[in-house]
């Protein structure tokens, strides 16, 4: 007997945040048993690598739930991972962006083809950079080759000075309008933060809401996601929570947990391995966009060489990433 397992896992992983994932896969029926405890091992498997701390859920094809956890939630006092505890979603967020600029298409409010320049005149220009040549198909895939240039971290000692900056967008487009192109738009493709500080600038535009509100309004509340919110520029995270940790070097591990996203208006979303796994099961059940938009939204190109390291075979649609598995399926 076979049947199609779509197998649900959001990690919390310290500072990152592995992206929450729908496999779907045609196996030989398992015992629901043998999934928990799969699911322990892979959690455990995850811990064994260095990562202080792990949170995942599974969702059986019946609806059932398992949470499984393994590290600590803090390395000094071995405070057990909270089952259901909040994270920050990180670029997971950018498929709520996409999602969102997906249903201004399908009503007629935008289109993909449009170029940054129409809603946008004259952000994107300079060091051979050109809003008139860039779609809004290549900010959501990552094929406009606009150069990323976010502030970050390199030692302890810029954390602590810096982890309570704020940025505006229109600071974060003009450090990426400083630099040249990686690649002539189309021609190549390159994660760009950026392209989503874009993208949330023309929701914004569009509508005339911040894409945080119409975030809210298109997917959470109709979804009923009370667990996931936008944290704007506060550097805390509601509780429960694991700290999270970053290593600056060998033996230099910090507690990074208070901080604000530099993109808060796009990373400031914390939530909960619940309500991601709801998220994207309402996306790729075809509960939160057309078909035809849904369709696109999967239409995915190959990721550059130095990328395929960590995504091997990886591929990038608009807001999604994809990923072949061993066992068959991606």
């Amino acid at each position: 007997m076979t049947w199609t397992l779509r197998k649900h896992l959001a990690v919390s992983l310290g500072v990152a945040t592995l992206l929450a994932t729908e496999v779907t896969t045609v196996v030989a029926q398992p015992a629901y048993p043998s999934l928990v405890e799969q699911l322990r091992r892979d959690t455990e498997a995850i811990h064994a690598l260095g990562v202080s701390g792990v949170q995942a859920r599974v969702i059986a094809p019946d609806g059932r739930q398992s949470v499984a956890t393994s590290g600590s939630a803090d390395v000094n006092t071995g405070r057990p991972v909270p089952s259901g505890g909040y994270f920050r979603m990180a670029s997971t967020s950018k498929t709520l962006v996409a999602t969102v600029v997906l249903q201004l298409e399908a009503e007629g409010r935008l289109s993909l083809d449009d170029t940054v320049d129409h809603w946008l005149p004259a952000v994107v220009q300079g060091n051979g950079n050109d809003g008139s040549l860039i779609t809004l198909r290549q900010l959501l895939q990552h094929t406009s080759g606009i150069h990323d240039d976010l502030p970050g971290y390199t030692t302890p000692e810029e954390y602590y000075q810096q982890r309570h900056d704020v940025y505006s967008p229109e600071q974060l487009v003009a450090r990426a309008m400083a630099h040249a192109p990686d690649f002539p738009p189309g021609e190549g493709w390159a994660y760009s933060n950026t392209g989503y500080v874009l993208l949330g600038m023309i929701i914004q535009k569009a509508t005339g809401h911040p894409a945080h509100q119409k975030i809210e309004d298109r997917i959470l509340r109709p979804l009923g996601l009370d667990q996931t919110r936008w944290m704007g520029t506060s550097p805390t995270l509601p509780r429960p929570h694991a700290q999270a940790y970053q290593l600056f070097g060998p033996g230099s591990r910090v507690d990074v947990t208070d901080q604000i996203p530099v993109d808060y208006d796009n990373l400031s979303w914390v939530t909960t391995t619940r309500d991601e796994n709801r998220f994207l099961r309402a996306l790729l059940d075809g509960r939160l966009l057309p078909g035809r938009q849904l369709a696109k939204m999967k239409q995915t190109v190959p990721v550059s060489a130095d990328v395929q390291k960590l995504w091997p075979g990886g591929r990038y649609g608009l807001g999604l990433v994809e990923r072949p598995l061993n066992c068959g399926g991606t």
